[in-house]
């Protein structure tokens, strides 16, 4: 599959089979999601891959506020928790900003991480979808997150059991202008 195939080709998938997710594949994902860019190259984007009850915990307890969250989770076997590290993208070592933009470059990057990871999830035949609808907070002390760490995501991971078809597209005119 080449880059062109994979952007057009991947879906957000919430229907997965009952079929676990090997280790070794998870962690050549996140070896292939390493390479995305960051601010300063700080790599700031961690993952944290959920199984067993404590998933199951979180779709239960993190996902009122839309619990069709929830039903994805429960149903996926593996979850994962993309979490950044605070206080560095964006930032120089001093404290100070790089950029106007001030600490929200770093959700950016975490975008970026959490695209790439999905992208390489894909190439090796796994579906996800990213969920940005849960109770961050509830999340983040059931996963135990360190201080220096913010939950940006919450996304299932598995073998498709669906295949959506992709949604429409604007057309260029209406995404691209030029200036001069």
């Amino acid at each position: 599959m080449n880059a062109k195939e994979c952007i057009r080709g991947r879906r957000s998938i919430r229907k997965f089979k009952d079929q676990p997710v090997d280790h070794a594949l998870l962690s050549e994902i996140v070896e292939t999601a390493s390479y995305a860019p960051s601010w300063k190259h700080t790599q700031i984007a961690r993952y944290i891959a959920v199984e067993g009850e404590l998933k199951d915990k979180i779709g239960a307890e993190c996902t009122s506020a839309y619990p069709r969250n929830g039903e994805i989770i429960a149903q996926a076997p593996m979850l994962i928790a993309v979490t950044f590290i605070k206080g560095r993208s964006g930032f120089e070592r001093d404290g100070s900003f790089s950029t106007s933009k001030g600490a929200d470059w770093q959700v950016f990057d975490a975008g970026i991480a959490t695209q790439t990871f999905c992208l390489a999830a894909c190439d090796k035949g796994l579906g996800s979808v990213i969920m940005g609808i849960f109770d961050e907070a509830k999340a983040a002390s059931l996963l135990n997150l360190p201080e220096d760490r913010i939950l940006a995501a919450l996304v299932p991971v598995g073998y498709p059991d669906e295949e959506p078809a992709a949604p429409r597209r604007k057309p260029v005119e209406d995404l691209l202008s030029f200036q001069s």
